[in-house]
């Protein structure tokens, strides 16, 4: 959405008509832009709560939950192909609510939930052999945490430890095996939270804990590890960013945070400017409306598939055009 100042002006009839034309023209425009296409539908079974990373021109996405069982399977998108094939299962337990990075060309997925308790083992996977090998676990249990990886390392934090939600981060060093805890995080303690990364910054929001869902935005400079607060999402009346569950992934040197939970599934889509520290609305995603979905994004092209609805599990991909006016027949 576009922010307005109001202006008075003491104009004739004519030209008062003429302004009113230009500016719906202007906010037609702005609230058509962005279009999705349907993709190859996932192979697999529905699923939801599904965790993964991108890896050159292939997503790479596994585990979850279908509605009756805890998943291992996993699979990969060639983005390219628009086709799906499936991989060595995870080696863990089944679970969903893990998270999943990507540091050099190796994937890594760990954490989670199996049902019963909330986990710390992790894993890395090596797409060139399709092959699995465990790492060391994540210092404490945890689910619906985020994760990112860059400049060499990977980096967990957030989330619920079973008792309690929580915003500590900690460090992987893939080269010596080992987690360190980091400080200075002066956001709330969430969990299902979301990430994106501009131009080597990663950016922190949404989420709840305790039933309340939260509107602190954070940036995360990994050269200097310093946490840096920016506007809050609910800086702006027009403003609808505030939810949990929802998936970020970056385009075209912007952030966009997507679909989620608040107080019911939402497909809304949402632009960050870093450059303005300021959002837009972009047209809604425009399959089912869904939660706990995944993202893949190669930074010139992105897609959202997987998640649910309520009881209703889903298996369907579309790929995001925020400069295109929508299509509603594509």
């Amino acid at each position: 959405m576009n922010k307005r100042k109001s202006y008075v002006y003491k104009i004739t009839g004519m030209a008062l008509m003429a302004m009113v034309i230009s500016s719906c023209s202007s906010d037609d425009d702005n609230d058509d832009l962005g279009n999705w296409i349907d993709k190859s539908v996932f192979d697999g079974s529905a699923r939801s709560s599904i965790s993964g990373f991108t890896i050159d021109n292939i997503g790479y996405m596994g585990v979850g939950y279908d509605g009756d069982d805890y998943l291992k399977s996993f699979w990969a998108y060639d983005i390219e192909g628009d086709y799906w094939s499936q991989k060595a299962d995870f080696p863990g337990v089944a679970r969903n609510a893990a998270v999943g990075f990507e540091i050099d060309g190796m994937g890594y997925i760990g954490s989670g939930y199996d049902g019963v308790d909330e986990l710390n083992d992790f894993y890395t996977y090596n797409t060139a052999t399709n092959t699995w090998a465990e790492i060391a676990s994540f210092p404490t249990t945890r689910r619906n945490a985020v994760a990112f990886g860059i400049n060499g390392s990977g980096y967990v934090g957030t989330g619920y430890d079973g008792e309690n939600d929580r915003k500590d981060f900690w460090k992987y060093d893939p080269g010596t095996d080992t987690w360190l805890e980091l400080v200075g995080f002066g956001g709330n303690k969430r969990r299902a939270a979301t990430t994106f990364t501009i131009n080597g910054i990663v950016y922190l929001g949404t989420g709840v804990s305790n039933g309340v869902y939260l509107d602190d935005f954070w940036a995360f400079n990994p050269t200097t590890e310093v946490w840096t607060k920016k506007l809050d999402l609910d800086e702006e009346d027009e403003y609808v960013i505030t939810r949990s569950n929802a998936v970020g992934f970056t385009l075209n040197g912007y952030g966009y945070i997507a679909c989620g939970e608040y107080g019911g599934t939402t497909s809304t889509v949402w632009e960050y400017d870093s450059s303005t520290d300021e959002w837009e609305q972009k047209t809604n995603f425009e399959g089912t409306s869904r939660q706990d979905a995944i993202a893949f994004s190669t930074g010139t092209r992105a897609f959202i598939g997987m998640g649910r609805t309520g009881s209703l599990y889903l298996d369907d991909l579309d790929e995001f055009f925020p400069l295109d006016e929508y299509e509603e027949e594509d």
